[in-house]
């Protein structure tokens, strides 16, 4: 049943209220994050320890071996969040002062969420060679690289260059992390309409840096890549599409891979008989059309990724037909966003002090979202986990670093005992601060 006129005003109503809280809270608090000590400091005697002439001495013991950085200082927990701000949410270029907001916040849930220190860092540069260069003469200083909000296709040959290049985990998180929340997502939600994903027809709506990820990883959990279609702006992704074969070997890729029946059009086309359609595109709404989503198979499952706002409002895509509709935003059933990815996959990866983070951790991350779904009962409203079901987050953090040290990219190994300890230890510590904090008042109470 659609929803009469005073209901559907009251659901835009809801869904408008965290831009506007933002624009109260932003000025009041002027920024999320700040630096706290991590050391006590009894009286002033203290700074002979932790600075000079105490400070001389880790310095030296680093000297002689380099790996003892992660002993004696921050970097085993200590990430950069790095943008141009080119592609900033669903904003697009709106420059690295503009994009700060995002990063700090990115940083406030890497804190909470997975016990994870992480610093924003907005480059006042778009070149490709630049921010390659910049993100490896910050190395020394952190213990992995997260990339966000670079625009498609640089961010591409960003990420690969510098998976290569450097020795600590570098990772996209609008690549890596969209993939491993919305794999798990379609995971379980083909448990609940009863689908085999190997048989699941596929619309993606959108071939950035976000789906072309999305797919790469579905792909590897189960997917067929055949039964992919894929639309960017101009059309249907098959191998008539000459036009992207030079510019995006991504698109070309999966323009001679997918689509085995090479359908042409555009989304309707694309959505027509699918099971599950993935949109991860622009904000909406109207991306998506409710005619469209009629079409569909039965039983049709809807991601409308989209930030700030998905492709189609989810009570118009239920309207439409759709049993299980996701989104990335929180004040919505079924929130496929990258925070409940990136805390976890990051704690088990610093743990093991990893190189890098592959393909395999992300697909073990996802398993262990999707598990702890299941565990607490699945359902058309509930497929993937709650942020405040906090112990997605060291499930996945073991599952990585076990992942990490099976495949041999894990600097030092560790039982599964320990692993399950130190994500728990990290995460308990830091919402026990935030929270020591507020009841102290040196977080404020947001204003009325």
């Amino acid at each position: 049943m659609s929803p009469d006129k005073e209901t559907e005003t009251e659901l835009l109503k809801k869904a408008n209220k965290p831009a506007e809280l933002a624009m109260k809270y932003h000025p009041f608090y002027e920024g999320k994050i700040e630096v706290t000590a991590k050391c006590p400091v009894r009286d002033f005697n203290d700074f002979a320890i932790w600075y000079t002439p105490g400070v001389a001495e880790p310095c030296k013991d680093i000297k002689k071996n380099p790996e003892k950085v992660y002993e004696h200082t921050a970097k085993g927990n200590m990430i950069a969040i790095v943008s141009d701000g080119t592609r900033v949410l669903g904003l697009g270029d709106i420059g690295p002062e503009a994009g700060l907001p995002v990063m700090e916040g990115k940083a406030l849930l890497f804190k909470y969420l997975g016990g994870v220190d992480a610093v924003p860092i907005c480059l006042a540069t778009k070149d490709t060679e630049e921010i390659i260069k910049t993100v490896k003469h910050l190395a020394p200083s952190f213990g992995g690289i997260n990339l966000e909000d670079i625009e498609n296709p640089k961010c591409f040959e960003i990420l690969e260059r510098l998976r290569k290049e450097m020795d600590i985990p570098v990772w996209h998180d609008d690549q890596q992390g969209t993939a491993t929340i919305v794999t798990a997502g379609a995971i379980n939600a083909h448990k609940v309409v009863g689908k085999k994903v190997s048989e699941s027809k596929v619309a993606m709506v959108g071939a950035g840096a976000a789906n072309i990820a999305i797919a790469r990883i579905m792909v590897t959990a189960g997917f067929n890549v055949k039964n992919i279609i894929m639309v960017d702006s101009k059309g249907t992704l098959h191998p008539g599409r000459e036009d992207v074969k030079k510019t995006h070997a991504e698109k070309w890729w999966m323009a001679t891979h997918s689509n085995a029946e090479h359908v042409h059009g555009g989304i309707k086309e694309a959505m027509e008989g699918a099971d599950i359609v993935v949109a991860a595109s622009r904000p909406g709404p109207g991306v998506i059309q409710k005619e469209w989503i009629k079409g569909m198979a039965d039983d049709a499952i809807v991601f409308a990724t989209a930030n700030p706002t998905p492709e189609i409002w989810p009570w118009e895509a239920k309207e439409a037909g759709a049993r299980i509709v996701a989104t990335g935003r929180s004040d919505f059933p079924n929130q496929v966003n990258n925070s409940l990815g990136f805390p976890g996959i990051f704690r088990g990866a610093l743990d093991v002090r990893a190189w890098t983070i592959t393909d395999e951790m992300c697909i073990a991350a996802a398993e262990a979202i999707a598990q702890t779904a299941e565990d607490h009962g699945l359902s058309e409203d509930y497929i993937v986990p709650n942020m405040d079901q906090w112990e997605v987050f060291p499930r996945e953090a073991v599952a990585v670093g076990l992942k990490a040290m099976e495949t041999g990219v894990a600097r030092i190994k560790i039982s599964r005992d320990e692993l399950q300890h130190r994500a728990e230890s990290a995460i308990r510590r830091a919402r026990g601060e935030t929270k020591l904090l507020m009841d102290q008042g040196y977080i404020r109470a947001p204003p009325e």
